[in-house]
């Protein structure tokens, strides 16, 4: 049976980080690709990793380049390209640069696989994934942005946390924007099947909420010189899983949606199905209120920031 080819566009620590997970649940032959003025560090990196092969036991070609050619015809192509936050800097601070960096990825794209999915993974993330499909033309469901993988992975984190239990015991939904327009929907957290307004009170679940808003901005802090990327890497390589394998995962991404909730032609963070074709279904659930003025107010910053990024091109 025929390998998927994926590329990782960026070879930094979400790329890198996210060709190591894909290679070890062998999810296909990988391309490591960055910019020429890294020189021959993706080849590097792909030679470093493939040889850890024997030890973890999975098989896979993988190679570090930075000429497109050698990403002809992918299946899935992820892009993590993009300066990454520091200390005081919010994801929409990056607006200007990645936008540029994100057309430039994504013509060369259109023009190497035009068959791809398109996962995206740099920030601002909305705003990208909106930039990445305008410049390759290609149909919304194709082009999907990971953030609702991370923000849940890090609520259900820190809810396992406070309880003292499973991380696998922990069943959580997160929609809107990626970072503080978030919106957590209690309707569908659950601990053990026990709805989680049973086991933490509001304000204590408030406060993990606001954490899991500012998660990213967390780790920067700490690291100082750098932002998160495991936990991004394994969320993406969930994504290319469920593309790769056809999975029909139904889990949270930031997907086109037009009549969908009403959001009106952009992209949002949604519960939706994922499998060999991209996004094959918005899943719509039935808000309460307050849900859907936080919802509300979510999309409504996605569409500032998108209309900021038009002004700047």
């Amino acid at each position: 049976m025929r390998r998927a080819k994926i590329t990782i566009v960026g070879a930094g620590n979400v790329g890198a980080t996210t060709a190591h997970w894909c290679a070890a649940a062998e999810l296909g032959n990988i391309v490591l690709l960055d910019i020429p003025q890294t020189g021959d560090m993706p080849k590097g990196k792909a030679l470093d990793l493939r040889q850890a092969s024997p030890i973890v036991g999975f098989d896979a070609e993988i190679i570090g380049t930075t000429d497109y050619a050698d990403t002809l015809g992918s299946d899935v192509v992820v892009i993590t390209a993009g300066i990454p936050r520091k200390p005081g800097m919010s994801r929409d601070d990056l607006l200007t640069t990645n936008a540029k960096i994100m057309t430039d990825v994504c013509e060369q794209v259109q023009k190497s696989s035009d068959h791809a999915i398109v996962i995206v993974v740099s920030n601002p993330l909305d705003a990208m994934v909106q930039r990445a499909q305008q410049v390759t033309g290609f149909e919304p469901h194709r082009v999907m942005g990971q953030a609702g993988v991370l923000d849940t992975a890090r609520y259900r984190t820190f809810l396992a946390m406070e309880l003292g239990v499973s991380v696998e015991d922990i069943s959580a939904l997160l929609m809107g924007g990626h970072g503080d327009t978030m919106v957590p929907i209690p309707s569908c957290t659950s601990v053990g099947g026990i709805p989680v307004s049973q086991l933490i009170d509001p304000e204590r679940l408030d406060a993990i909420v606001d954490r899991t808003r500012n998660g990213g901005a967390e780790i920067v802090a700490l690291l100082k010189t750098g932002s998160a990327y495991y936990a991004p890497a394994a969320a993406t390589a969930q994504m290319v899983e469920a593309v790769v394998r056809d999975k029909k995962r139904l889990i949270p991404c930031a997907a086109y949606c037009d009549k969908e909730y009403g959001v009106g032609g952009y992209y949002v963070g949604v519960p939706a199905i994922i499998g060999a074709s991209g996004v094959e279904r918005v899943v719509e659930l039935k808000l309460t209120k307050d849900e859907r003025v936080a919802f509300q107010k979510s999309i409504d910053a996605v569409k500032q920031l998108v209309a900021k990024m038009a002004e700047l091109a």
